[in-house]
């Protein structure tokens, strides 16, 4: 201190605490400026991890429409939709051991199966079933097949491509003299209870000896896991003939047979034939909306249609991916339909998505009985 009041003098000194506060100052608001990145750092952290992704499973019937909406969605939310696609009886046991947010399934349960499980269930889309098949020079579309021949294939019944009963429908279509290899699928499948039912609806010996299910006791055949499994060995086989979603038949550049509907007619798959068969649908919300829509009137319907289904439980143990789920769904109903339309789906109609959403307001809660749509 001496030194410094020898060479600087008070004024000196004076200078010197002058600038040693300002210095302070300086730190000071350096601090507070640090702790203000590090406060937005942490609700900018707190916010990403609100924006929970969401887990599903089971059908693969709807996995080419979940996969693009899932990828719109994250591109427009950040919030990703991971979706195994392991068939509808995977996902089904999935969700009742509550290892995923949401399960799917193209079998609708009944209401006493969702009213034991805790589970509300609610439709997406709605698609078709097509025969396909691996025949040399026969064009998608070319083949016409009934609904009793279709049957009579599946049972093994007709074992030729030649046989009189396809050929019969078939005039200047050449048929080779070849072995029918029948692919159905391996796993518990939605797409084959919707298959299924229809082969029950249309034959009597179908529905007595084999019946409706998405597992059945195969007559003849060998399995495919998945859609994807199906039309793999299908494409893989020649003389093969097996039923796909529509939109793995189109993926796959897949031959597909015509099928003569319940008026009559012989019709291709399309979404205006799957609107057709849809149109008769009666959505009721207190049902779980469960709807097989085959072998329906209507001189455009294609016969083998369904809806393909999402199961939640009704009291969300963690809320906060419930709203996740439901936050989605919405978001297709009101952006997804020219996505869903581009693969051949239909989409529910704007009266059915209301209804779902009442049917969320009412039912999905949170652990304190909540309501997680409001």
């Amino acid at each position: 201190m001496h030194l410094l009041n020898g060479t600087f003098g008070s004024f000196g000194i004076a200078k010197l605490q002058h600038i040693q506060l300002n210095g302070d100052r300086m730190n000071i608001k350096l601090k507070q400026i640090v702790v203000g990145i590090a406060a937005a750092s942490a609700m900018a952290f707190t916010a990403a991890s609100h924006a929970t992704d969401i887990t599903g499973a089971g059908a693969t019937f709807p996995y080419p429409v979940y996969a693009k909406w899932a990828e719109a969605y994250k591109a427009q939310t950040g919030v990703g939709m991971n979706y195994q696609s392991i068939g509808s009886g995977g996902g089904i046991k999935q969700i009742k051991a509550k290892t995923v947010d949401f399960g799917a399934t193209d079998a609708p349960l009944n209401a006493n199966e969702l009213g034991m499980a805790g589970l509300t269930q609610f439709p997406t889309v709605v698609g078709g079933v097509v025969p396909v098949l691996n025949l040399e020079g026969v064009a998608a579309g070319q083949l016409k097949l009934t609904s009793e021949t279709l049957a009579d294939i599946f049972l093994g019944k007709i074992t030729q491509w030649n046989d009189p009963k396809i050929a019969a429908d078939n005039k200047g279509v050449n048929l080779p003299n070849q072995t029918i290899t029948v692919v159905h699928r391996a796993d518990g499948s939605g797409t084959t209870h919707i298959f299924t039912t229809y082969l029950a609806e249309v034959s009597t010996e179908w529905r007595r000896n084999v019946g409706a299910n998405k597992a059945v006791q195969w007559p003849v055949g060998t399995g495919g896991k998945g859609n994807e499994g199906v039309a793999a060995n299908v494409k893989n086989m020649k003389g093969a003939i097996g039923y796909v979603e529509y939109a793995y038949a189109l993926q796959n550049k897949m031959s597909y047979a015509q099928l003569k509907n319940r008026d009559g007619n012989f019709t291709s798959p399309s979404d205006i034939s799957f609107k057709a068969a849809a149109a008769s649908a009666k959505w009721k919300a207190e049902e779980g909306f469960a709807e097989v829509l085959v072998n329906q009137p209507g001189k455009d319907s294609w016969p083998i249609v369904g809806a393909t289904f999402i199961l939640v439980y009704k009291t969300q143990d963690k809320a906060e991916s419930g709203k996740e789920v439901l936050k989605f769904f919405d978001w297709a109903y009101a952006n997804g339909d020219k996505m869903a339309s581009d693969l051949d789906y239909v989409p529910l109609p704007e009266n059915v998505t209301a209804m779902i959403r009442k049917s969320w307001k009412d039912q999905v809660k949170d652990s304190k009985g909540h309501a997680l749509w409001k």
